[in-house]
């Protein structure tokens, strides 16, 4: 295959990272690492196991408990943190370069991602700058405050989806309040998350704070969750692993913060603006290669232009371009892997015999090798289907239409999932009514998916618990202890002392 493209200098071999080395598993086990253009291997990556796990969680527990990164000033922790974002900017032309290469996500859209991950660092390392505790003081008597201490040792398991830029999510408000890290990246993309290592030395972030242990989730992800000393456990994924993580955490009442699936709604009502709306749901669910949780694969239209959308919308689908994820012109690259190109290319099959197909359907012309689907769009799809109900995490769009606005809340909300919405609508009442009645975390009127950070970010039912963003992250990655003072005189009833009476404090009505 001639158009194959391959980055230079790629490692011989990955690694885990762990007290400040590069090692290889405790067995020796390795993995293999595909390239979604052609499923071949390029690298093996080192597998870890529950020892790996446990060497990592040490380094990591130390640095904790004897380093100075937890005793650090905000401030000289901004710092380190605003070094981190400015290697990370140098060099977003080779993040997305290994990004779209072992993701098969389109260059321009790995470019971008690369950038957000450096914008994630700055944000955080501003925040831990800028925040201000709580304290309340009855005049005379009493002053409360608050003291936010990090916690502990942070196990960070992320996607294969968006991998650089999920992973500077969780790393950023961690290590910002101070914790130390084990990152477990997606055995499916290991490449990007390998360069955390030589940007976490180069801007000076002390040994033991940053760990990462490549492998398996069943092996190095369970051992991570199941590790006694790691209190906390930030996860993206699928919403079956979280079910299972919080099984498993359970017994060691960890703290969780889990970003689950999605199979959000996108709400087109007759009097939007039908260019910008197509435009925003052909974006929407088709950029990044329909591998993002916050897809609007669901895009419930009202009848009475739901022929004229449905007849746009697949035409401009059709000219999407599906191309070689290295190609600047792509919009819609491989997916990321095998597996995943055989899930969402049976969900297809299961859409042919449940609804109608107006667009794609099936392997681009010219790509007779890896994991490419063209843009694939179904119409009149029943609530009742699978490709309506299930999270395909693929190009693939379901269109349904509404005849009442009740209607069309009452599909929106008629999954297991409440990630994000999407409402289309010129009537403002309407709009704002229709958001706040709408179960889902993240809500976009007239607008596509726009991330503000200082915002929470996460969803409802079996789309997340907990959310992140802004102080809620500072909030997860943080304890909150209250202090009391008493000002006065001390307010303390007498229990066991008997007074001349032979009466107790307790029976005075008003006992000072």
């Amino acid at each position: 295959m001639t158009d194959v493209y391959t980055p230079a200098d790629l490692p011989e071999k990955i690694q885990h990272y762990i007290d400040g080395e590069f090692v290889d598993s405790t067995d020796g086990d390795t993995f293999e690492v595909l390239n979604p253009v052609t499923n071949e291997t390029y690298v093996r990556a080192a597998a870890g196991k529950k020892a790996d796990i446990e060497r990592a969680v040490a380094a990591a527990k130390r640095a904790f408990e004897e380093g100075p990164w937890p005793r650090m000033l905000p401030r000289e922790r901004s710092r380190v943190l605003h070094r981190i974002a400015d290697i990370v900017e140098s060099r977003d032309a080779r993040l997305a370069e290994l990004e779209s290469f072992d993701s098969g996500l389109p260059i321009t859209q790995a470019l971008g991602q690369a950038r957000r991950a450096a914008e994630n660092f700055r944000f955080f390392a501003d925040l831990i700058v800028a925040q201000a505790d709580d304290a309340f003081k009855v005049p005379g008597k009493q002053m409360n405050y608050v003291n936010r201490k990090p916690i502990g040792v942070a196990g960070l398991i992320t996607p294969w989806n968006t991998p650089f830029m999920l992973e500077s999510w969780k790393l950023g408000p961690a290590l910002a309040t101070g914790n130390t890290v084990v990152l477990k990246p997606a055995e499916f993309t290991p490449l990007s998350a390998s360069l955390w290592a030589g940007i976490f030395e180069e801007a000076g972030l002390p040994k033991g704070v940053f760990n990462l242990v490549n492998g398996l989730g069943e092996d190095a992800g369970d051992a991570l969750v199941k590790h006694p000393d790691v209190p906390l456990i930030s996860f993206t994924g699928e919403s079956s692993t979280g079910q299972l993580i919080f099984r498993n955490a359970a017994p060691f009442l960890k703290g969780l913060s889990m970003e689950l699936g999605g199979k959000s709604p996108a709400v087109v009502f007759a009097d939007a603006d039908l260019d910008v709306a197509i435009d925003a749901c052909i974006f929407g669910v088709f950029s990044l290669n329909g591998e993002r949780c916050t897809a609007g694969s669901r895009i419930l239209v009202e009848r009475s232009i739901y022929d004229e959308f449905v007849e746009r919308y697949a035409a401009q689908a059709t000219r999407i371009r599906v191309g070689y994820p290295h190609d600047p012109d792509t919009e819609v690259g491989a997916l990321v892997h095998p597996e995943h190109y055989a899930k969402v290319m049976s969900y297809v099959e299961i859409g042919r015999d449940e609804a109608r197909l107006v667009a794609g359907g099936g392997r681009p012309d010219g790509f007779e090798t890896g994991n490419f689907v063209v843009p694939t769009v179904f119409a009149d799809v029943s609530p009742d289907a699978r490709i309506f109900q299930e999270e395909i995490f693929g190009p693939v769009v379901a269109i349904t239409p509404f005849d009442t606005e009740e209607e069309a809340l009452a599909l929106a909300n008629n999954t297991a999932y409440g990630l994000a919405a999407y409402v289309w609508t010129n009537d403002l009442r309407r709009g704002h009514n229709f958001a706040g009645a709408v179960e889902a975390g993240m809500v976009w009127l007239n607008s596509n998916n726009v991330r503000d950070l200082r915002t929470p970010f996460g969803g409802v039912k079996a789309s997340g618990l907990g959310h992140e963003g802004g102080y809620r992250s500072i909030d997860f990655y943080t304890d909150q202890q209250s202090v009391h003072i008493t000002l006065g005189a001390p307010h303390n009833p007498t229990f066991g002392k008997q007074q001349d009476h032979g009466a107790t404090d307790l029976d005075d009505p008003d006992p000072r």
